[in-house]
């Protein structure tokens, strides 16, 4: 008996390998939303270059500043308080001041080392706050981590020390500055969790954008340094921009897949920092920032994997 035809509306439902329509749709999405984030952690990348070469030319205040004022006009033309009343309402005051503090004081850290470690470094210095993370969420929020887990962050740490190398003449002081932002970008994090059960995620964007803004703005005149070219006013509007179009699309990414599914690719930022770093600085990370990186990052994906198959109730 000859098998029947196949038409146009059973193979988008089926597929060749048996996938239903919405099967279809769902990996299509997820393939999106990796795109997104992908390009995401560019920008992101292209923000901590960007304030690297800022830096030494106008000081990381300013440069922070910048980073802070450019991001804040971007974003204000489309979340403000006219265009969405309500916006600065928020139930904990003080958890929110807490929280931009937290992320203002890790942006600063982070771009004073930045002066003078490689993005390769910073970069993986960084990648072990998910690993903090987790090792703080069982004291402060209840979230004790089981036993494979505890493994996974001691592995971490162990690659972050191949990096510094500690009393070998391995990396720069100025590391200390990476790992204090880790910390307070760790507490950022853990913050944010706990707002997302009071506040909108508006609400607790728009009070971290202004935050630097309204803290820095008063200093600024005091330390003002004048951009010597034009190359340099561009670069302070740009390194703002590059924040927000980092953000707008990280929220696209989540809009199509799940935190558990994109979490991973927080790693792929690894790759556009030594591209950066080579083609604008000449850097080239040795083969203990690489192995290093290669063991951060292979923690950090277990971490991921073990949250996504067990959750991360207590004892798992």
């Amino acid at each position: 008996m000859m098998p029947a035809f196949r038409g146009p509306e059973m193979q988008e439902e089926g597929g060749e390998s048996g996938q239903t329509a919405e099967q279809i749709r769902e990996r299509k999405n997820r393939m999106k939303a990796i795109l997104l984030i992908f390009l995401a952690f560019a920008c992101f990348s292209a923000l901590d270059a960007t304030a690297k070469w800022l830096s030494p030319r106008i000081g990381v205040v300013e440069t922070t500043w910048a980073r802070y004022l450019s991001s804040f006009l971007i974003v204000s033309v489309f979340l403000n308080p006219w265009s969405k009343p309500g916006l600065m309402r928020t139930s904990r005051p003080m958890l929110q001041a807490i929280r931009s503090a937290t992320l203002l004081i890790s942006t600063v850290l982070n771009f004073i080392a930045l002066q003078y470690l490689q993005l390769a470094e910073t970069t993986t210095i960084l990648f072990l706050q998910p690993l903090l993370v987790a090792l703080l969420s069982g004291p402060l929020l209840g979230e004790w981590p089981g036993p494979r887990r505890l493994v996974a962050i001691g592995v971490g740490f162990i690659g972050v020390l191949l990096i510094t190398r500690p009393g070998a003449g391995g990396i720069h002081w100025a590391a200390i500055f990476s790992f204090l932002g880790v910390g307070a970008y760790a507490a950022y994090s853990m913050i944010t969790r706990v707002l997302a059960a009071h506040d909108s995620s508006e609400t607790t964007m728009f009070y971290s954008a202004i935050a630097g803004v309204v803290v820095l703005t008063p200093i600024i005149p005091f330390i003002w340094r004048m951009p010597a070219d034009a190359l340099t006013w561009a670069l302070m509007g740009l390194v703002g921009f590059w924040g927000a179009l980092g953000h707008w699309l990280l929220i696209l990414a989540h809009r199509h897949a799940s935190a558990a599914t994109l979490s991973p690719f927080l790693y792929t930022q690894i790759i556009w920092m030594i591209g950066l770093g080579y083609f604008i600085f000449g850097d080239v990370p040795d083969l203990w920032t690489l192995a290093g990186a290669s063991i951060v990052i292979m923690s950090g994906i277990y971490l991921f994997h073990r949250e996504r198959v067990r959750g991360v109730s207590p004892g798992k």
